[in-house]
């Protein structure tokens, strides 16, 4: 799947919510956003561009999406959380949220 500029920041935006929400960066969070980078095809410089707009900003991008990409949103979060092998309640609700303001039903999703 080919993803635009601003839909791989939103993105990036939002993975690194979920990586940082329980604060603490495990190793195998990192592995999976390394591999994300190449499948997604973005650096380091993406994540810190990404930091920078703002949660309304990634909103309107996520929102603006077609239903696959926003399918492949809901996976990417999930395996973000489930990375380290502990799916936490925060990482649950900022999970939840951000698919609720996307538009994608949470009942069709893995969350």
């Amino acid at each position: 799947m080919k993803y635009n500029l601003a839909e791989k920041l939103a993105i990036v935006k939002a993975i690194d919510e979920v990586i940082r929400v329980d604060g603490q960066v495990d190793p195998a969070e990192i592995e999976l956003l390394r591999q994300l980078m190449t499948v997604l095809k973005f650096d380091r410089g993406l994540v810190e561009e990404a930091r920078n707009i703002t949660a309304k900003e990634c909103m309107m991008i996520l929102k603006g999406m077609p239903d696959n990409k926003k399918h492949a949103l809901a996976v990417m979060l999930n395996e973000m959380a489930n990375a380290d092998g502990n799916f936490n309640e925060k990482e649950y609700q900022l999970i939840f949220n951000i698919l609720m303001e996307a538009g994608i039903k949470v009942e069709d999703s893995e969350a």
